[in-house]
């Protein structure tokens, strides 16, 4: 009985974690697609976070198989940098986009403030019951040293990475959206080393 119990709990505590609520107001960009192959519209969003100057957070639903509702499946606070807010700053909004095939292109940016101008996309994909990030790619420039820039394309799923012209592999990953860092992209590509 005590095991039950304590199972429950655990459970309860997790589906609690899960369940955070989302400011109706903080949605800031969203995209439906089919993530799990099953036929129905599911959901994505990007919600601003409730600290100006946090990251924003990525929050993927799938429709439930017995209603027509849908359910939060990954709630990711924090995940990527950008303008949160109406009145924010030009070029450095981030999007959130349907790919062909059910994956979900998040992208953010830095085209306006200061010499260094970067763009990233992470590409999601709900694989083994789970939101991961399949992708990531990354480019970069330099305002006044145009010798300083560089890209990356690096598919986390295979660990084939395409960097600076040059093709290599590492070992592929998976990685949930949740646990997802950008220093794990920035490695791989050789960025700042």
């Amino acid at each position: 009985m005590f095991k039950f119990v304590l199972i429950l709990a655990l459970a309860s505590s997790a589906a609690s974690a899960l369940a955070e609520q989302v400011d109706p107001a903080a949605i800031i960009a969203g995209a439906t697609g089919d993530w799990n192959g099953d036929g129905n519209n599911d959901l994505a969003l990007l919600v601003a976070p409730p600290e100006p100057g946090d990251d924003i957070g990525i929050y993927l639903y799938l429709q439930d198989k017995s209603h027509s509702l849908q359910r939060l499946v990954t709630a990711a606070p924090g995940k990527i940098w950008g303008n949160g807010s109406l009145d924010g700053m030009f070029g450095q909004d981030p999007s959130i986009e349907a790919r062909p095939g059910g994956s979900i292109a998040v992208s953010s940016q830095n085209s306006a403030i200061g010499r260094n101008r970067w763009e990233q996309t992470l590409t999601i994909a709900y694989r083994d019951e789970q939101f991961v990030v399949a992708g990531y790619t990354y480019s970069y420039y330099d305002t006044l040293d145009t010798d300083e820039n560089g890209q990356c394309d690096y598919n986390i799923l295979t660990g084939k990475v395409v960097a600076k012209g040059k093709t290599s592999t590492i070992d592929p990953k998976t990685i949930a959206v949740s646990d997802w860092q950008d220093e794990v992209g920035q490695k791989a590509c050789g960025f700042g080393e």
